[in-house]
Parts: structure tokens; sequence; C-alpha cells
């Protein structure tokens, strides 16, 4: 957990919910609930479960259901519900807590043994063990109601059961987070840019996010009153953390430099807590008073879970604080990200990306080295950087882009690579990748579904997660991968563009 996470309310939870029904008697209800709390038990101690997992009573009586679902829906720390019809459960009993559930809802379809007692079995192990039967019924009602809802089936000591579970809890955290989300822009967008705008209101109905604009000069009063104490303690904190440049130590030549960085990062830090803040954007157009345009500071600030978009993009901001915390725990880093260039070696085709100065180092091979260099736009003092190539291995980047009549979700599954070739005259944080499939389809794919050029790029987070995110968002999703072909992609696009478009009327 990031130090902004543990800041920020009650720890996240999930509720789980058993369905049966009281015609089984007592003592079979006694046998239910302990099968039920095993079961519990097996969920609550998996490491890829990221929240805590909390336990009702079995549920026998719709009026039960109903103010369950209803005090899980008012209750801040339940982010998300996972039902399971332990054994028959008549599904009018949920039509009206489901009708009142609005929070993510995970279908498990399970039993209680793993293998059948084929020598011993009698009718009494039928109605106790009968999830097979109850869970269609509750299949049936979710159907019929029009509930969202993910749907896991198999037993829960099957690693692939805990994960895909762990992934639906890891959205649907995410999605809380989403929901409640302040952030702070400093300044407007970047002038004549097309992706970063966006519709503000739509986006706080539909996800929740609240989007605050701040002259630039209102953040210059926070950072001119930090004191030198806490600057000086933050300096040694750089030394300690990162590989300082020589020009930037005690007794070079740009320290003052540095020690500005460090005013820049307090400040910035002490607007967004006193704010309640936890994404921000800043815009090189738009500095004020500012002596430099925050790089270091971007960059620490993201490590520890805040989001960020440049240029005033505040979509990538909520993404990129969504996805932090859908990725919280996993091994990996999540960043802001651009696409810059491309290698177009035949057979090896490459994309850099980077930014002017804000990747996250959570995604940093090595300990960053803290530089200073010129920076030819934004009409300021040179800037402190962390400069850093990214960790090897598989990722995703993903895009949220707002088409006027809805949000779409892109993403490209990819694989970070080291450099062909040592950078020593880039002074950036960057990341080398090649894209699933191959460059030609997927940036093909990506143009094609107009996806933006500023993203995210996560090795914490996969499709799944993803996948589920959009779901319970209620928001399109496209993913480019290995098995990617444009002509059927394009007619995915024109699918989605359909229904999506009749959706709005359902």
């Amino acid at each position: 957990m990031t130090q902004l996470d543990a800041a920020r309310g009650p720890h996240a939870a999930v509720w789980f919910l058993t369905g049966s029904q009281a015609m089984y008697g007592e003592e079979m209800l006694r046998q239910v609930a302990d099968q039920s709390h095993a079961v519990a038990e097996s969920l609550r101690n998996s490491p890829d479960l990221p929240v805590r997992l909390v336990e009702r009573e079995v549920l026998t009586d719709a009026e039960v259901i109903r103010r369950v679902c209803l005090e899980a829906e008012a209750d801040d720390a339940c982010v998300g519900v996972i039902a399971w019809m332990h054994t028959f459960s008549p599904a009018k009993m949920w039509i009206a807590g489901l009708t009142a559930l609005r929070k993510p809802l995970l279908h498990l379809h399970t039993q209680a043994n793993r293998a059948l007692p084929w020598a011993t079995i009698d009718m009494d192990f039928m109605n106790l063990n009968q999830a097979a039967h109850g869970d269609r019924e509750f299949g049936h009602i979710q159907t019929r109601l029009g509930v969202a809802r993910k749907t896991v089936a198999g037993h829960v000591a099957d690693p692939s059961v805990a994960r895909r579970i762990g992934a639906w809890a890891r959205a649907a955290h995410g999605r809380a987070r989403l929901g409640s989300l302040r952030l702070a822009r400093f300044g407007d967008n970047m002038r004549d840019v097309a992706v970063t705008e966006g519709d503000k209101v739509e986006a706080q109905r539909r996800f929740g996010v609240s989007v605050h604009t701040y002259g630039v000069n209102d953040l210059v009063a926070v950072v001119d009153e930090v004191e030198e104490a806490r600057v000086a303690k933050l300096v040694e904190e750089y030394e300690d953390c990162y590989r300082l440049a020589d020009e930037l130590k005690d007794d070079g030549e740009r320290h003052a430099s540095l020690r500005y960085a460090a005013r820049l990062e307090l400040g910035l830090r002490d607007f967004l807590t006193t704010g309640g803040f936890d994404a921000f954007t800043t815009t090189f157009e738009d500095l004020g008073g500012l002596r430099q345009l925050p790089g270091l500071a971007v960059q620490r600030l993201m490590a520890d879970g805040y989001g960020f978009g440049a240029e005033g993009d505040w979509k990538t901001a909520a993404l990129l604080r969504t996805l932090k915390v859908v990725g919280t725990g996993q091994d990996g880093g999540t960043s802001f990200m651009e696409d810059y260039t491309y290698h177009l070696e035949p057979g090896n085709e490459l994309i850099l990306g980077a930014h002017m100065l804000e990747v996250c180092p959570s995604i940093a091979a090595d300990t960053p080295r803290c530089e200073i260099h010129p920076l030819s736009i934004g009409g300021r003092e040179d800037p402190v950087r962390l400069v850093f190539d990214a960790r090897p291995g598989p990722a995703v980047v993903v895009g949220l882009a707002d088409l006027g009549d809805r949000f779409r979700l892109v993403a490209n599954e990819i694989d970070v690579v080291p450099p062909l070739e040592p950078l020593p005259r880039l002074p950036v944080a960057r990341a080398v990748w090649r894209p699933r499939p191959n460059l030609r389809t997927s940036t093909e794919a990506w143009l094609t579904a107009g996806g933006p050029h500023h993203t995210v790029l996560s090795a914490a987070v996969g499709a799944e997660q993803l996948t589920d995110l959009a779901e319970m968002l209620g928001v399109e999703l496209l993913v480019v991968d290995a098995a990617t072909e444009i002509a059927r992609f394009t007619r995915e696009l024109r699918w989605n563009q359909a229904f999506h478009r009749l959706a709005q009327g359902f």
C-alpha cells in the first residue's frame, strides 16, 4: 500500500454472501454456514485477494437479502459483493436485493467438496451440495434483471479461481477509488490539442471523478511558504535514494536547482493533501510564477500513488490513479507514458516511449539518476528530473478517450525490452517496447480506434483486470493483443459503435 492509499479511509473490503432457503431445516443450514465459512477462509487466505473479505450470514429470506444488499451499498469500505448459492435459493427472493445493489458483483460458482464421495453419496449429501442447481437459478435471475457481473466457476482451491477473483477485486477497488476521486488541474489544457479535452460533467456522472481547476499561482503561493528545514530534509532523501549528478550535490553549481525542485515537491504535496486530491495535471504552457516545470516532484508523487497527466490531461491522470490502485502490491509499476518515436528495423520494430520529464520511477530497471538539463519549451529554468530505463517484461499501455457520445478505453499488450544501445544523450526516463502482435498491426488498430497519445503503462495490471474494470464502469474496452487482426478489429469497432449507441436508449 502506498503512502497515499494508507491515508485514504477504511481498508477496502468485499462482502461474501451465501444463499440458501429455510426449508432445509436448522441442522442443514448449520452445515451450509460451516462450509460457507470454509470457502470464505480459503479466499481470505489467498495471496491473490488484495482486500479484506467480510462474511455475512447465510441468506434465506427476501427481506434479509434486500437489507444486506442495501447495507453493502451504503458501506464506503465495501467495494464489491461475491455471491454463492450453496444450495437452492429461489431466485425471486433476490430480485429486490439485486435491484438495489449497484456495486460490482461476482457470481462464484463453486461447491464445498472438491470430489464426490462416490461410495457414500446419498440424498442428504445431494440436498446439501447442490450449487450446480442453485447457481443456475441465480444466474437466470441475474440475466433476467440485466445485472452486470463477473462469473467465476471452479473450486476455490484452484489457483486460477483465486487469481480471477483477485483480478475482479482489484478492479472493484480501483472503481471505488475512481468514484470518489478529486483531481486538481493547475492551469488549462495545452492549446489546440484535441485528445486532452473531454466532458468533465459526463466523467463525473459515469465515473465519479470530480475535476477542479486552479490558477498556477495558487500553487506558487503554497510552494513559496515551504520551510527551509523541510527542503533540506527532502534533499537529503534525494541523496539517499538516487544517483545525484555531481552538479546537483551540495557543492555542485546547480545545487540550488535541486533545492527548488524539493520545494516544488513539498508545495505540491501540501496543496494536494489539503484539498484531498489524489490526482493532478500540469501544463508547460501555464507555469505562472513557477521557476521550473515540475519533473522530479511529479515523478515522486506518481511513485507514491498519485495520478498525473501532462498538458492538462485530466482523463489520463484519473486513469493512472485508478490503475495505481488496481495494481497495488503487484510486481511491476505503473506510469504516465507517451509513444514518442519508432525503431523500424524490419523484423525488430520497437516503440520508444517517454515524456518531457514525467515518467514514474516505479517502472525503473535500476536506481534512477537525478539530473538537470535544459528544456526547450516552457520558458523557465532547467528542470530537475529522474533518468532511467524501464524494467523489461510484459506490460500493457492503456488510453482513455472521449468520443463525444461515450468514453473508450484502448489497451495494447506489450513486451518492454532493454534499449538496443545506450542512450547517453536522451536526458529523460524512457521505456522501449515491442507491441503485440507487431508494430504495424498495433499502431493501425490504435489509430483506427482513436486512442489517445497519452497513456498509462503498467506492468502491474493486465487485460483481465482492465476487462473487469471496463465492465464495472460500463465503458467500451478494445484490447490489441497477440491475436489481433486489423480486419476483425475494424469490424469489432463498428459493432461496438452500434451497440453503445443503442444501449444509450435502453
